[in-house]
């Protein structure tokens, strides 16, 4: 906060008396600062209540603050984020104050406090772009701070602005896209270029370490010969400071240590080919920020857990097994630990018997042993000169402006040590943009896959809402979406019944038995359809006592009133007749029943026998109506076919 006001005596003050006791209040109490955890190194984060005009309300909500930060052990994102809302609203009230004329203060207590807060949410929005959740993150992070002070019995907080506060929203969250995962083609393009990157470092810093065994120290040997200062860099003999203060200029450097710092036109940028010279020598030895995002690559893709997890590994966080490794995975946002063993050389996956892990068997050239292992090695030499860090397996040697070196955790938001920069750096192209979290997405698309879109297996190490969420996009969406669908309908098809089989008119259709096994009918069910024994009067019935609506064995309880819904049925052309009879009955129900009984009773035997009925030629009805006109053919319906209930 940059602007300060300078409160005066009682007689001279520009804000008034309250506003004086604000100020001692704040005064009194001190700056607020709180400690959090960013990439691994310690931040502090403060806030001086003093800076605003109305203090003792900037003290009120840092107490809060701190109390909340404390407790929840957050982050310095979210921890900041919460100063930041504090910071816009107390900064907003004093405008307010100093445009009204008011020489007053307001705090937590004032009954002007809902309003100001109503107003302050009100106008985030405009602060930002369209769209934007920052405005949604900062009221919701003030209220969490003004709720959390109410539940102090002894802080008393205006009952108004209690009420507002929880109370909903008076700011949209705002949208966000995300991060779509990486196409199938850039993953497989992204793991192949990190195991050619894990290839090159390896051979790079044996070759080194096997070169710095040949030197000595400089003074004894030279300090233009690249085994000696390889040897005393190695053995912290010598620092680089030493190595850009003895050297003599570039024109005077054996070819060895030119080739080191040549540009690929061949040239050396002289001004900064010192420099130059010792990083490419400590790059020798030991892995350079940049080249740990293959590693990480790797782990994402191998464990399917996210960058957090696999960065935040430590030694102690990792027990080779005899076919695998078991690692101890911690996902600090969301405050879980998790044991997971990753077997080697097989897709299958099964709970341990005696361990609350999961057990995986990677694909070949996906065993995550065989990473760890080798990011052991890798990093070894740096991990001896750190013995205090012991939690993380990623950490690397830097050479600083001042020509210190310097053994660190891994700091990958460095510009020149980005994601991106890495993927430039290789020469890879992918489509989008180029975040980790995208490769997290694409393990989760083929978990989806896998699961053929069932949200619980697919969702694995995350709460079903929670990967609905953050992950069911993009291709994820619509995998589950597809599958979802498909199954869905798979499902109702297997239920539905369905219609009878109709056999059309034609040459020698239905005459005999032979005709219909032709069909798909078994000899028996053949000849009694023939001979008459399975008709029911609107059709034939292959086997009346497996029926659909009856249970098995038993005879169908409800023909001939449900053939026309029934799988049984065989409708021949001989079936016409009483066909047409039934079409009157039901016409005369249709004409009688409301629309919605009719349909819920009838609706599906209606569009069947519709649909039975077009299909038949203009002579072929005009013969079954001659024979109901001369009397051979009667309806032969049951008597709850002419008996109606009430729905």
């Amino acid at each position: 906060m940059v602007r300060r006001h300078d409160y005066q005596g009682a007689g001279g003050s520009e804000y008034g008396e309250r506003a004086q006791e604000q100020a001692q209040l704040a005064g009194r109490i001190g700056v607020r600062s709180v400690s959090c955890v960013k990439r691994g190194r310690v931040q502090v984060l403060t806030l001086d209540p003093g800076a605003y005009r109305c203090s003792g309300l900037a003290a009120q909500l840092a107490d809060a603050w701190v109390e909340y930060v404390e407790a929840t052990a957050v982050t310095a994102g979210p921890g900041d984020a919460y100063r930041r809302a504090i910071d816009r609203f107390c900064t907003m009230v004093d405008a307010e104050l100093e445009a009204a004329g008011d020489d007053g203060t307001v705090d937590l207590t004032s009954p002007r406090s809902a309003r100001l807060l109503v107003k302050w949410e009100r106008g985030l929005p405009a602060t930002y772009a369209a769209g934007s959740m920052w405005p949604g993150y900062l009221a919701s992070a003030l209220r969490t701070l003004v709720i959390r002070r109410d539940d102090h019995p002894e802080r008393p907080t205006d009952t108004a602005l209690v009420r507002v506060v929880q109370g909903p929203l008076l700011v949209a969250w705002g949208e966000t896209d995300g991060h779509d995962e990486f196409s199938r083609k850039d993953k497989q393009t992204l793991v192949r270029a990190a195991w050619a990157a894990v290839n090159e470092l390896e051979k790079r810093l044996v070759a080194g370490w096997r070169l710095a065994e040949q030197g000595q120290h400089p003074e004894t040997g030279s300090w233009l010969h690249l085994p000696d200062l390889l040897w005393g860099l190695s053995r912290q003999e010598i620092s680089p400071k030493d190595i850009t203060s003895r050297l003599p200029s570039v024109s005077r450097w054996p070819r060895d240590l030119r080739e080191l710092v040549m540009r690929p036109d061949g040239r050396v940028a002289a001004n900064v080919a010192r420099h130059q010279l010792v990083c490419r020598l400590v790059a020798r030895l030991y892995p350079a920020s940049i080249e740990l995002h293959a590693f990480r690559v790797l782990l994402v893709d191998a464990t399917g857990h996210t960058s957090e997890e696999v960065t935040g590994l430590g030694a102690k966080d990792v027990e080779f097994l005899p076919a695998g490794v078991r690692l101890t995975l911690e996902k600090k946002r969301a405050g879980r630990v998790r044991h997971r063993a990753f077997r080697d050389g097989s897709v299958a996956r099964q709970p341990e018997p005696e361990a609350a892990a999961f057990e995986y068997r990677d694909r070949p050239r996906r065993e995550a042993s065989v990473i760890v292992r080798r990011l052991l090695e890798v990093t070894a030499k740096v991990r001896e000169q750190l013995p205090e860090v012991d939690d993380t397996l990623f950490v690397r040697a830097v050479v600083r402006a001042d020509e210190s070196l310097v053994f660190d955790r891994w700091n990958y938001a460095v510009p020149s040590s980005t994601f991106a920069a890495w993927i430039k750096d290789r020469d890879i192209t992918v489509s989008g943009k180029p975040h980790i979290a995208r490769l997290r997405k694409a393990t989760k698309v083929e978990k989806a896959i896998l699961a053929r879109g069932r949200l619980s297996v697919a969702a694995d190490d995350h709460l079903e809402e929670t990967f609905a969420g953050h992950y069911a996009q993009g291709t994820t969406l619509r995998i589950i979406s597809g599958e979802v669908i498909t199954a869905s309908q798979d499902h109702w098809f297997r239920q539905a019944v369905d219609g009878p089989t109709v056999i059309a008119a034609g040459a020698d259709a239905g005459r005999d038995s032979r005709d219909l096994q032709s069909l798909g009918l078994q000899a028996g069910e053949a000849e009694g359809i023939i001979s008459g024994q399975l008709d029911m009067g609107l059709s034939h019935c292959r086997d009346p006592r497996q029926s659909p609506f009856s249970p098995p064995g038993e005879l169908c309880a409800v023909a001939p009133l449900r053939c026309l819904e029934c799988r049984n049925a065989w409708i021949l052309p001989s079936n016409l007749p009483q066909l047409l009879l039934f079409h009157e009955h039901l016409e005369r129900a249709r004409r009688r029943l409301p629309p919605a009984a009719f349909t819920a009773q009838w609706g599906q035997s209606w569009t069947n026998l519709l649909g039975v009925l077009t299909d038949r030629s203009p002579e072929e009805l005009a013969m079954a109506r001659r024979h109901i006109e001369e009397g051979s053919e009667a309806a032969h319906l049951p008597l709850a076919a002419h008996t109606e209930f009430d729905q």
